[in-house]
């Protein structure tokens, strides 16, 4: 494939897997969305969707990544070709950060509604004061969930163990499933990857609320960094680098277990 379909099917293929995936997030969170209070059932099976639509997308250009961690599991396999890799992870960044810019387009006023409402204010304000121990707070705004995950207890041991554990099973799925004979094409192996998606979700995104992908996180946090949302808070860089980190450890460590036992 060229580097043109790379990027095309790459950038694209992200940016509707954020758009989904954030929009799912911004419709159960936001005040007067329809989808309010939905719950993590809503969200795992619309990231479930939103990874099988872009993934659908793509995977006639460039395979459908549409995540470095994957990528840097397909090199290790052999699969993909590492002077391609760059590109592919570049490709889905710029993809993630069009898709949040997307979630926001979609949720403006929604957006704006949420962030000047006197509750939410109020809640975003009393859990920063309630925090013991401020010089280490986590500068998380009140709407930083929608565009990039935070974990629930703060360890930083246990959030890249569990990002790492669960992007190393998703990354081993796509290998052994066929994906890298063809199978996705037909549509059969996108399929279960979205399934895996899915239930890593319910299983493995409590801890950390499942990254599992560095672009998902990354970019979207870049755009939360920029966007001019009132009243946004902070964007939790102190974290940033363990949905980063974790999920290309898994993908290494994924490609390994599959040439050591698969391949």
């Amino acid at each position: 494939m060229s580097s043109s379909d790379i990027f095309i099917g790459e950038t694209i293929g992200t940016a509707v897997l954020i758009l989904l995936g954030g929009g799912v997030v911004a419709a159960v969170t936001l005040k007067r969305s329809k989808a309010l209070g939905a719950g993590w059932l809503a969200i795992t099976f619309g990231w479930g969707f939103g990874v099988l639509t872009g993934a659908y997308i793509a995977v006639g250009l460039s395979g459908a990544h549409l995540n470095p961690a994957v990528t840097i599991g397909l090199a290790i396999e052999g699969t993909t070709a590492w002077s391609d890799v760059p590109l592919y992870i570049a490709s889905e960044i710029f993809g993630a950060m069009i898709g949040a810019t997307l979630v926001w387009l979609a949720y403006y006023g929604h957006f704006r509604a949420h962030l000047t409402d006197p509750e939410v204010l109020r809640e975003a304000q009393t859990g920063q004061e309630g925090l013991v121990d401020k010089d280490t707070a986590p500068a998380a705004g009140p709407v930083l969930g929608i565009f990039s995950t935070g974990p629930e207890i703060r360890n930083a041991v246990q959030n890249l163990a569990t990002e790492t554990i669960a992007t190393a099973v998703l990354v081993l799925a796509i290998l052994t499933q066929g994906l890298t004979e063809g199978l996705g094409v037909s549509g059969t192996g996108v399929l279960m990857t979205a399934l895996v998606v899915v239930g890593l979700g319910l299983s493995l995104g409590g801890p950390t609320g499942y990254a599992i992908n560095p672009a998902r996180d990354l970019g979207p946090r870049i755009v939360h960094a920029l966007l001019p949302l009132p009243n946004k808070g902070g964007s939790d860089w102190g974290y940033a680098w363990i949905p980063v980190a974790g999920p290309l450890l898994g993908g290494a460590i994924a490609g390994g277990i599959h040439q050591l036992c698969f391949a």
